[in-house]
Parts: structure tokens; sequence; C-alpha cells
């Protein structure tokens, strides 16, 4: 089946999924949507998307998304697709839920030729506009093969992360290591203010650092999580790193109780830093 042949079904048009769906109406085979808010499908409707009257009108698509609030909305909605699809129908969930809800639901719909994919997206509304989020696809390989070409209309990163419920567990562990980091910078925020800094300025010099550095992103190039041996090519850099960190978080716990101000996430950063690197102390 080519692109020209393929129809597309979107539902929930909200902060994600209006900017999603937007980048699919010049799609080939067209897009219908779906909302329960009619106002949310008039700028679709102007773009050139077909409007369906129900998620049950939808599902006449062969390549389905679906962005909606939680689990208890994404079962609501599968259960009225999987109700009026055809076999050969692919359901991708981009929605933050449970990975066993994707698992169950896969595995439910199986006899029906119905394919579940999970399929959760990183990157906000602004890389949603543009194009560039990432989505991170739980399903069969020939499915991903498949669907991959419609998501690449709202992704500039499309990774295959296993099979169902692969995507959320992933997703799952990218937020993860987000919101630590918000609980992270706000400790260091509380020890700038403490220590009479310009918190505007710390945040500038953060985000430009960030931008050139990588991030946390920048360390995660490992193939699993053992520890590193002496003849392995990132062992040199990461002890090095390990060196440099635990210097640093020391100054910085020093600094925080010249202040009084206590820093839990920076004490436990201390004390698994070497480990997580895969660069543990090792007793001569």
């Amino acid at each position: 089946m080519s692109d020209d042949d393929v129809k597309l079904g979107y539902i929930g048009l909200g902060n994600m999924g209006a900017p999603m769906a937007k980048r699919l109406v010049e799609w080939p085979g067209g897009v219908t949507v779906f909302d329960v808010r009619a106002e949310a499908m008039t700028p679709l409707a102007e773009a050139g998307a077909s409007l369906a009257d129900s998620v049950a009108d939808v599902a006449t698509a062969d390549i389905i998304s679906v962005t909606v609030l939680n689990d208890a909305q994404v079962r609501e909605v599968v259960g009225e697709l999987a109700a009026n699809a055809k076999p050969g129908t692919v359901i991708a969930i981009h929605s933050t839920i449970s990975p066993d809800t994707a698992v169950e639901l896969a595995a439910q719909l199986q006899p029906q030729g119905i394919h579940i994919v999970d399929a959760p997206v990183s990157g906000g509304g602004g890389a949603a506009e543009k194009g560039e989020l990432a989505v991170m696809v739980g399903a069969e390989r020939e499915v991903y093969e498949r669907i991959k070409p419609a998501f690449k209309q709202w992704a500039s990163l499309v990774i295959h992360a296993g099979e169902p419920g692969a995507g959320t567990r992933m997703k799952l562990a990218r937020n993860m290591l987000t919101f630590t980091s918000y609980a992270a910078a706000c400790e260091a925020m509380h020890l700038a203010e403490a220590a009479g800094l310009n918190l505007q300025a710390l945040g500038r010099v953060v985000r430009h650092s960030d931008a050139q550095s990588g991030g946390p992103g920048a360390i995660m190039v490992r193939e699993d999580m053992t520890a590193l041996g002496p003849d392995h090519w990132l062992h040199d850099a990461f002890t090095h790193t390990r060196g440099l960190g635990e210097k640093d978080l020391s100054l910085a716990l020093a600094l925080g109780a010249t202040n009084g101000v206590d820093l839990p996430l920076a004490q436990i950063a201390l004390q698994r830093l070497a480990a997580g690197l895969g660069v543990p102390h090792t007793k001569e």
C-alpha cells in the first residue's frame, strides 16, 4: 500500500494533538480528525482536514493516532475504534500512559488483526509545530516500518523502542530524567540564592552551557550499565568526568553547609556518580 492509499486519523486535538494533526493535512491519503470539542476541530478543517462526527467515524482510517488525557480515556477511545475498525488497522497511542495498558490492549486486539502501538512523544508543543518531536515507538517491526513515514510528518526522530509497551517504558525513563533534573535545578537555585547570586543569570549560564555540552544526554552513550573495563573506549573519559564531578559536588556541598542550605540531591549524586558512570572506586 502506497502513501497515497493510506488514510490517517487523529483523535484528541489538545496542546500536542492539534499541531501534530495539522502537520498531517497534506498527507496524500488525507487525515480525518475528531475531538469532543467542536471548536478544536475548526482550525484543522480550515487547514484541510476532514472532520468526523464521532470516534467511530475515524475507524475507517488505516493509521489512527490518539492523544488523550489518561489511561481511562485511552481505553475508552480504543474500545470504540476497535468495535468499528477493519483488520490491519494501526492505533497509535501518543499519550503517556501505563506501559501495562499498551501491552494489554495489544494482546486483547491481536485476534481482530488490529495493531496497538504505544508511541509517546517528547519535545513539547513548539517541537510539534515545527515537526521536530522525538517519538518512541513500541510495535512489531513490520508495523513500525508501516507507520514511520506518517510519523515523520511531525517527528524528526522516530525510534523503534521495541515491542508494544516499550515506547512507554522509554518515555517514562526519559521523563524521570527530566523531572529529576528539574528538582536538582531547584536545589541549585536554593544554593545560588543563599550564596547571594542572581538566579536569572544562573539560568542563562545553565541554558547556554547545556546547549553546548548536551546536558545529561551527553553521557548516555553506553550499551549497558555494567562497569567499564580499563580498555573500554569510555573508561578514561568517564574517570575524568568522575573526578571533576566529585570535586565540584564536594565544593557545592561545602558551600551549602556554609550557607545553611540542605542539598540532598547533591549528596546522593556524590555518593552514586562513580558507580553510575561505570567507574566505581575500587579498594586497592
